[in-house]
């Protein structure tokens, strides 16, 4: 499941950009295999007395928290490819103002501790957590 938790200035982004932006995101994860339902964004307005960078409070701000844990980048070159395709996803959006100080990091989370509607997802690329993506929610499985 990647979490990705968007904190961000006041007014920065308006309801129509982070629906694109959520729903950017999920389609991306749905097009390496994902179940569209793993992918969680949550977007935290903070204020600049709350969101300091460089010790000053900043009031065009925007610091991204990614949490992946249904899939794992095996070295050093899958981690930069990783940051890569995450910086793909957020700078169609980000890009568009160029004054925002920006920044995020991916957090890699063991699979063991993760759990949908109470059920350990199926392991990565088999045919239940195919059944998954298919259907759009977590079924029992074997």
């Amino acid at each position: 499941m990647p979490m990705w938790t968007i904190y961000h200035s006041p007014g920065f982004l308006d309801g129509q950009e982070k629906r694109d932006l959520a729903s950017r995101i999920a389609d991306h994860y749905e097009a390496v295999g994902l179940p569209r339902f793993y992918v969680v964004t949550v977007f935290r307005e903070t204020s600049p007395e709350d969101m300091y960078v460089g010790g000053e409070p900043s009031s065009a701000a925007v610091r991204i928290s990614v949490d992946h844990i249904a899939r794992h980048a095996s070295d050093a070159e899958s981690r930069r490819r990783n940051a890569e395709w995450i910086k793909g996803m957020i700078a169609p959006t980000l890009n568009n103002y160029p004054d925002v100080h920006w920044e995020f990091h991916a957090d890699e989370t063991s699979e063991q501790l993760w759990m949908i509607n109470g059920l350990f997802p199926p392991p990565g690329g088999s045919t239940a957590e195919e059944t998954w993506a298919k259907d759009g929610f977590p079924s029992a499985y074997s």
